[in-house]
This record gives structure tokens, C-alpha cells and sequence, in this order.
């Protein structure tokens, strides 16, 4: 049987890296193979240009050569980890995926034709079966970031475009209510950890018994 496919999304201070490894934790326990991944990066290849990215160093090559990159990080989670995952029967676990890519990065129309073009080479037919967006005020999130990394308060237009992000996720819900899931995240992260379990648990695990069921009468 093929694995399911699950991605996390949401703005900074959410907790993607923390309930993605929750719950895989939580399906491993019930006899489920996992692998957690993240984006950018994921595979060695992605990897190398998630570490050119996030240094900065292709900030000068403009928006466009760092979709190109991103695109070509995606290629490679995709065909050496995504898949071979879930055709082996696992469950892939990703911190972030196009959504955030897309979300993000489309300010222009040129733009947003670039993604949408670069997204449907680099994914083809493959989408996540379920993402689950973490929802944050901004201002909350920020200040968990703070806490943990020390970091300055966030400055009004880092709080401004994180607030864009935010609205741009929230209508993505609205659109693909079938594939996304809003999980409120100010709550401590056992708490958010138990309404994504309900969610995984309505949406996936299920429809896994039957099917699964099935399987074996095979």
C-alpha cells in the first residue's frame, strides 16, 4: 500500500518542527514507518541548497533565481525521498512544502506564473494527502522565536508580511478544505500535539483500518 503524505505549514514560532515530530512519534507507536523531512532540504542534494539559501548567498541573483533553486531543492526531496517513501508504504512527514514556497514568494504576477510553472514540473501529479496548518498571531510567534534563539523583537514590516503570510494560508484553507486542516497553535505543544492527532486521526487513519483490512484478506 502506498504511504500517506503529510505536510505541516504556518508562520514562525508555530511549532512545525515540534508537532511534525510529535506525531510521528505518535504513528510510530501504532506500528507505522515514518520519515520526517523539512523544506528546504530533505535529500543530500536539497540539503546543499537549503545551506545556500539560507546563507544568504543567493539573495543577489534576485527572487526568481532563488525560486529556480528552491524548485531544484524540491526535485530532489521529491525523487530521493518523497516517493521512495511512499512507495515503500511510509509515512512522510514534511516541515513545509510548495504551499509555504508559493505562499510566500508569488508578490508579482510573473512571479506567481514562475511558481506555478516551477511547482508543476517539480511535483507533477504528487500532492500532500493531508497539510495541517499551524495558526499563530504573528506577534505570538515572534516572541516564541525570541525566547528560543535570543533574538531581537520583530520589526513592524517583519511583523506586516508574516501577518500577509498568515491571511494567505487562512484562504488556502478555504479553497482545498478536502487537503487543508487549520490547527489553532497558541496552546502548549501537548495541546496542539492532540487537535492535529483528531485531525490525522478523522482524516487519514480512518479510512487506514479498512483499507488496510483489505490489504490483508489479499
Amino acid at each position: 500500500m502506498r504511504g500517506r503524505f503529510i505536510t505541516f505549514e504556518g508562520g514562525e514560532g508555530a511549532g512545525k518542527s515540534t508537532q511534525a515530530l510529535l506525531l510521528a512519534e505518535r504513528l510510530r507507536s501504532l506500528g507505522f514507518g515514518v520519515v520526517v523531512s523539512r523544506e528546504p532540504g530533505g535529500s543530500p542534494g536539497a540539503e546543499v541548497i537549503r545551506h545556500v539559501l539560507l546563507s544568504g548567498a543567493a539573495k543577489p541573483l534576485g527572487l526568481h533565481a532563488e525560486a529556480i533553486l528552491l524548485a531544484a531543492a524540491r526535485a530532489d526531496h521529491v525523487s530521493q525521498t518523497i516517493l521512495p517513501a511512499l512507495e515503500c508504504g511510509e509515512w512522510v512527514i514534511s516541515e513545509r512544502f510548495s504551499d509555504a514556497a508559493r505562499l510566500s514568494h508569488g508578490a508579482s504576477a510573473a512571479q506567481a506564473r514562475l511558481l506555478a510553472q516551477l511547482e508543476k514540473t517539480t511535483l507533477g501529479e504528487l500532492k500532500p494527502d493531508l497539510t495541517i496548518i499551524l495558526d499563530l498571531a504573528p506577534a505570538q510567534g515572534m516572541v516564541r522565536v525570541k525566547r528560543a534563539q535570543r533574538e531581537e523583537p520583530a520589526d513592524a514590516e517583519t511583523l506586516d508580511l508574516a501577518s500577509k503570510h498568515r491571511k494567505a494560508m487562512q484562504e488556502l484553507a478555504e479553497r482545498e478544505p478536502q487537503r487543508c486542516a487549520v490547527v489553532n497553535a497558541g496552546a502548549d505543544a501537548g495541546t496542539v500535539a492532540e487537535f492535529v492527532w483528531a485531525v490525522v486521526n478523522s482524516r487519514l487513519l480512518a479510512a487506514e483500518a479498512p483499507a488496510r483490512l483489505r490489504s490483508a484478506a489479499s
